[in-house]
């Protein structure tokens, strides 16, 4: 029997319900003490979405971290711990550890909500001083107070007859709301307020320049959201979430250039290509440090240890890199230009815009924009043989992104599980396409590294460690390019591009 919780009325205190309770049963009040409690998840809430609760309770003396079941408050696991370490490999091996990390990967934890309590711990005993059933109440100051009951192993009858006379003689009522929506809640937030996935409100009839407003705003908001943690490095996916999300913004700028002013567009496809460069380098080194471990499994085991040099070199470059990017997103120019951007964004569009593309609804700018990059992938995928050179398939790979960016801007508009089958399709053509750009460039980076690693007092096996991942490297992209060729068949074959066809084409084409 799991542990059940109550709310008491607001006429109730803890000192009455004790007492209540006292006049009836044997109770012995453990102790008293006031309690902070912590929650914690990572910012696009990874732990709550596999149904965990991740709480911190610190009282005067004792401090731990506890995993629980979101949905019914179930304990899974508990350790002592003062200090809450913000990656999950950090913190000491056993369960809770062993549960966060495939959850949180390079995710750091952070504190998402806290709440103050006074909290009562109680004993109820029988004849024979046995613990029959264990009691938390916990008084809070802006918020209902609770009453938990523990059952103990063999005495569950205990724990039913308790909630009965506390529910029909007290009035309490039995909740399964987990305190971490109270405790958000008391700070204007909610479960999931920051996703990565796009869900942007469009409706078919809305006019094609308010939509893209629309969809410009729900970047910026993503873009704003993890700029902080850009700055401050907190862990790599800010990074890569604010990445995307100006990735997203250049294709929109590109791919909906005549919906909106000429000036306005050509203004912002600079600074967002700005963006995207002044963010590159150290994004590169991140992915660097996150597959390092990756690495050092392709290698011989008498090599693995002489692979550490360049760890070092990359983690100062990254740390380098971090502070020039932290600098450039504290500039005027970054500032200035975000702000007259969502200050263009908010403000009003012409009644009658002059623009024929404006005019038109944004699901028949939609069609059209979708139809057409999607007819551009299949005629340079088709140009592709064995004797291409490399820019043909990086080429492909990037109109590939803009009709995958085009696709999730507009997925509102047509039947979600046609447009899902669709999306993953073109997914798996991407994941070759960017596997193949990924093992080119690191290739390439990697030649690099060595050359700029030959100053610095390197152990010469640290270079033979490094021409071997370059070898391996140069082995993965040509294995990838073999599986180009079937994949790009599945990709183009009747079945996929008759969905594409009566989903996006024009009905005269």
């Amino acid at each position: 029997m799991m542990a059940t919780h109550f709310e008491l009325p607001v006429n109730l205190t803890p000192e009455e319900l004790i007492a209540s309770l006292s006049d009836k049963l044997e109770l012995h009040l453990v102790s008293k003490q006031q309690v902070l409690k912590t929650y914690y998840d990572s910012f696009d809430w990874r732990l709550y979405e596999h149904g965990l609760i991740c709480e911190l309770n610190q009282s005067t003396h004792t401090s731990a971290l506890q995993l629980s079941h979101r949905k019914n408050g179930e304990l899974i696991a508990r350790m002592p711990l003062f200090e809450v370490p913000a990656f999950s490999k950090q913190f000491n091996p056993g369960k809770v550890r062993q549960i966060l990390e495939p959850l949180l990967e390079m995710r750091a934890l952070l504190a998402v909500g806290s709440l103050e309590c006074e909290a009562y711990h109680l004993n109820i005993v029988n004849a024979d001083e046995k613990i029959v059933l264990r009691i938390l109440i916990e008084e809070f100051k802006r918020l209902n107070n609770r009453l938990t009951l523990f059952p103990i192993k063999g005495y569950d009858k205990v724990a039913e007859r308790i909630a009965e006379m506390v529910t029909k003689g007290l009035g309490l009522y039995a909740v399964d709301k987990p305190l971490l929506l109270d405790a958000l809640k008391l700070q204007g937030r909610h479960p999931k307020d920051y996703s990565s996935k796009l869900d942007i409100p469009l409706v078919p009839k809305m006019r094609a320049d308010i939509a893209s407003k629309t969809i410009f705003s729900y970047l910026l908001q993503s873009i704003k959201a993890n700029e902080q943690g850009t700055i401050a490095n907190t862990d790599s996916e800010f990074l890569h979430d604010f990445r995307v999300a100006v990735r997203r913004t250049r294709a929109g700028l590109s791919q909906l250039k005549s919906v909106l002013p000429e000036d306005i567009i050509a203004r912002y496809k600079e600074f967002f290509s700005w963006l995207g460069q002044i963010t590159g380098e150290t994004r590169d080194l991140d992915a660097y440090l996150l597959n390092f471990e990756h690495y050092k499994k392709q290698l011989p085991s008498d090599l693995r240890q002489s692979i550490n040099p360049l760890h070092h070199f990359l983690a100062l470059k990254q740390r380098q890199a971090q502070k020039q990017l932290a600098k450039k997103l504290h500039s005027s120019k970054y500032s200035t230009l975000m702000a007259e951007w969502e200050a263009y964004l908010a403000s009003p569009l012409p009644k009658n815009p002059t623009s024929a593309e404006s005019i038109l609804t944004i699901k028949e700018l939609a069609d059209q924009r979708i139809w057409k990059i999607y007819k551009q992938s299949i005629k340079e995928g088709d140009a592709i043989d064995r004797h291409s050179p490399p820019e043909a398939l990086h080429k492909l790979r990037k109109t590939c992104k803009k009709l995958r960016y085009l696709m999730e801007f507009f997925r509102n508009l047509y039947p979600e599980h046609r447009m899902d089958k669709l999306l993953k399709r073109l997914k798996r053509l991407q994941d070759v396409l960017g596997d193949y750009q990924d093992y080119a460039t690191q290739q390439e980076k990697l030649k690099q590294f060595s050359e700029q690693m030959q100053g610095i007092n390197t152990p010469s096996k640290t270079f033979l460690a490094m021409e071997v991942l370059i070898q391996d490297f140069d082995s993965r992209k040509n294995k990838v390019r073999d599986h180009f060729t079937w994949q790009f068949a599945a990709f183009k074959k009747t079945e996929n591009h008759t969905a594409f066809h009566a989903l996006f084409a024009p009905h005269n084409v």
